[in-house]
C-alpha cells in the first residue's frame, strides 16, 4: 500500500502544476471587436473598434445629442483596440482589484441588474452600505459627468473612485499594481493590449476599464425600432405613454432627452435621502472642490446627475438614495408636488422643470408602461467563467451580504407602507 502512495503523490503534484500552467495559458485576449463595433484601421495603422448605429445618420441641435426621435448621439469614447476592451472585461470582473479579493467592479455593477446591484445603497468591502446607490453603466461612453454628483469627467477618473475608496473596494495604488504585476497572467495580457509598454502601469489599468465600459451600449430597444420608423414596435399603451412622457405637461423628456434619455446635466429635484441619513448636498461639494465660491456652488445643493432611463426596469431601487423600490413610485414623486420631499430646514434651488403636472393615475401608469420599452440587453458582454486571479467571479460571501441587505430593505419598505396606511 505504501508503494502506491509514493507513486500517487508525485502524480498529484504533477497534475496540479499542469492544471496551473494550463490555467495561465488559457487566458487570451479577443482580437475581434464586440457586437455593433467595426474594426477599422487608423491613420497611424492601429486597428481599433468603432461603434456603428443608426443614430449616426441623424443630426441634432449643436451636436448635443438631444431632441426628437431621430436625433444624433453626442460625442463618445471610442477607438479602443479589441485587446484593450477584452483586458478591461477581465479586470472588471476580477475581485483581485479590491483590497482583500472579496469584490469586483461587477459586484456593484451586475450585468443582469442593468449594471447596478439591486440595492438602495451599495455594500463595500467593510460589509456596510455606502452613501448612495450604484448607477447604471449602460451608455456611459456618451456622458462626461460620472458618479451621482458628477465629480468625474472621464471613465478613467471614475474608475479610481471605487478602487481606492476605503468604504468601497478599499485598495490603494501600490497594492493594486503589486497584485497585478505578481499575477502569473496579467503581465502577459497587458503586454498584448499595450505592446509598447514593458510593464503594467496604473494608467493602462484605468484605460482598459474605460475601454470595456465604453462598449456597454444599449440602443436597440423597441423604442429605438419605433424611432427608426417601425411603428408597430410599440403597443398602443406604450405609444400613449411616450406621448405623455414628451408632453409639455409631464415634461419628462426635458431632462431625460432621447435618444440617451438623459441630458447629461446636474439637476436639483428635491429627491428624498435615505431614512436616518443626513442631507446629501450632492453636486454642491463637487463644485466647491473645484474652487467654485460657496454661494455659487450652493445653487447645486442637493443636485444630482440626471440618470439614463435605458433599461430602467432592471435598475430598481431608484434615485441616488434608492428610496423608491418600484418604478411607479419613482414616477409618482414628480407628480406629488414641487419640493414634496425637501426637508423643512433646507432651501433648495429646484429645477424649473419640477412642478405639479397633476397627471392622473392612468397617465402615470402609461408612462411606466412606456419606460418598459426602453429595455435592450442585446449587447450584454460575456461574463468570464474564470479570471486571471483564480478568484471566484461571483463571491459568495459578498452575495450573502447583498441578499441580507435586500431582505432588510424590503422589510423596511413594507413597514413604511403599513405606517402610511395607518395599519
Amino acid at each position: 500500500m505504501k508503494s502506491y502512495n509514493y507513486l500517487i503523490l508525485p502524480l498529484l503534484f504533477l497534475s496540479f502544476f499542469c492544471q496551473a500552467a494550463n490555467t495561465s495559458d488559457s487566458f487570451a485576449l479577443n482580437k475581434n471587436c464586440p457586437a455593433s463595433f467595426e474594426l477599422i484601421t487608423t491613420q497611424d495603422n492601429q486597428q481599433v473598434c468603432h461603434l456603428v448605429n443608426l443614430y449616426q445618420f441623424y443630426n441634432s441641435v449643436q451636436n448635443q445629442g438631444v431632441g426628437g426621435l431621430q436625433t444624433s448621439l453626442p460625442k463618445h469614447r471610442d477607438n479602443f483596440t479589441p485587446e484593450q476592451i477584452d483586458l478591461g472585461r477581465y479586470l472588471f470582473f476580477d475581485p483581485l482589484l479590491s483590497k482583500d479579493g472579496s469584490l469586483s467592479c461587477a459586484s456593484c455593477h451586475q450585468p443582469e441588474q442593468g449594471f447596478s446591484d439591486g440595492l438602495d445603497r451599495s455594500i463595500g468591502i467593510t460589509g456596510k452600505k455606502v452613501a448612495r446607490s450604484a448607477p447604471s453603466l449602460w451608455n456611459v461612453a456618451f456622458v462626461d459627468k460620472l458618479f451621482w454628483d458628477g465629480r468625474a469627467k472621464t471613465l478613467e477618473q471614475q474608475a479610481q473612485g471605487p478602487l481606492f475608496n476605503p468604504l468601497e473596494m478599499g485598495n490603494n495604488p501600490e497594492h493594486l499594481l503589486k497584485s497585478l504585476t505578481e499575477n502569473s497572467v496579467y503581465p502577459r495580457l497587458f503586454s498584448q493590449a499595450y505592446p509598447t509598454h514593458k510593464k503594467i502601469n496604473l494608467v493602462n489599468v484605468y484605460h482598459a476599464l474605460a475601454a470595456f465600459q465604453s462598449t456597454l451600449i444599449s440602443l436597440n430597444s423597441r423604442y429605438d425600432r419605433y424611432a427608426q420608423g417601425y411603428h408597430q414596435a410599440l403597443s398602443k399603451k406604450e405609444l400613449a405613454g411616450l406621448n405623455i412622457f414628451r408632453s409639455f405637461v409631464a415634461r419628462c423628456a426635458e431632462c431625460h432627452q432621447p435618444p440617451l434619455f438623459t441630458n447629461n446635466q446636474i439637476a436639483v429635484i428635491g429627491s428624498p435621502d435615505p431614512k436616518g441619513m443626513p442631507f446629501d448636498i450632492g453636486a454642491q461639494k463637487t463644485y466647491q472642490d473645484l474652487g467654485v465660491p460657496v454661494e455659487k456652488a450652493r445653487k447645486l445643493r442637493g443636485g444630482f446627475k440626471v440618470p439614463t432611463l435605458r433599461n430602467i426596469t432592471k435598475t430598481a431601487p431608484y434615485m441616488h438614495s434608492g428610496r423608491y423600490s418600484k418604478l411607479r413610485d419613482a414616477v409618482k414623486f414628480y407628480n406629488d408636488g414641487r419640493g414634496n420631499a425637501v426637508p423643512k430646514n433646507e432651501k433648495l434651488l429646484l429645477h424649473w422643470h419640477i412642478w405639479e403636472p397633476n397627471l392622473t393615475d392612468d397617465e402615470l401608469d402609461l408612462i411606466v408602461t412606456f419606460l418598459g420599452a426602453l429595455t435592450d440587453e442585446s449587447l450584454l458582454p460575456q461574463i468570464p467563467n474564470s479570471v486571471p486571479s483564480g478568484l471566484a467571479v461571483i463571491d459568495k460571501n459578498h452575495q450573502e451580504k447583498v441578499s441580507l441587505a435586500k431582505n432588510t430593505h424590503t422589510k423596511n419598505n413594507k413597514a413604511v407602507l403599513v405606517q402610511q396606511s395607518g395599519e
